[in-house]
C-alpha cells in the first residue's frame, strides 16, 4: 500500500514539489533576479542547463506520444526507478491513452524546486510545463515532466504527469 502511495506521488512529483519548493520560478528565455547573485559564468551554465532540459523534455514528450514509455523509465531518474518499469509504463499509458494523440504543444514554463523529503525524496527538482491540446480534450490539458539531480549530478526525469 504505501509503495502504491509513493508511485503516485513520485509521478505528480511536480505539483508535490513546487508546494515545497524553495527556488523561484524561471524559464529558458529569462532567469529570476535570485541569479543576479551569481557569476556571469554561473548564471550561462545555469541557462545552458534550462535550456538542454527544456530541450530534453521535448523529447521525452515525444517518446510517451510514440509509446516509448519503456524507453523514458530505462533513462530515468533513481527516484522513478524506485518502482518497478512496468507500474511506471502503466500508469502513464492509462493517464495518455484517455487523451487521444496530441494536436498542439506549448512549453508555458520551467520551475526549479527543492525538496527536503517526505512525500518525495529529498533533493533538487525542475519541472518543465505543456500546455497541450489532445485530441478527446476541448480545452488545453497540463502536461509535466520532472527532472531529479541524481546523486552523480545527472539531470534525469523523475515523472510525467497530465492534468
Amino acid at each position: 500500500m504505501f509503495k502504491k502511495m509513493l508511485f503516485a506521488a513520485l509521478l505528480t512529483v511536480t505539483s508535490i514539489v513546487y508546494a515545497q519548493s524553495s527556488m523561484v520560478p524561471t524559464t529558458p528565455h529569462g532567469v529570476d533576479r535570485s541569479l543576479s547573485a551569481l557569476t556571469q559564468d554561473q548564471q550561462m551554465q545555469i541557462r545552458d542547463q534550462v535550456e538542454t532540459l527544456a530541450q530534453d523534455s521535448l523529447r521525452i514528450v515525444q517518446a510517451i506520444d510514440h509509446g516509448q514509455l519503456g524507453m523514458v523509465w530505462d533513462k530515468a531518474s533513481s527516484v522513478a526507478k524506485m518502482f518497478k518499469r512496468a507500474d511506471f509504463v502503466r500508469k502513464i499509458y492509462i493517464d495518455r491513452s484517455k487523451l487521444g494523440a496530441p494536436s498542439f504543444r506549448k512549453q508555458v514554463a520551467i520551475t526549479f524546486s527543492q525538496s527536503k523529503g517526505g512525500e518525495v525524496p529529498a533533493g533538487l527538482y525542475i519541472s518543465v510545463d505543456y500546455s497541450t491540446q489532445f485530441a478527446r480534450e476541448n480545452k488545453p490539458v497540463r502536461e509535466l515532466v520532472s527532472y531529479h539531480l541524481d546523486n552523480d549530478k545527472v539531470w534525469r526525469v523523475s515523472g510525467y504527469s497530465v492534468r
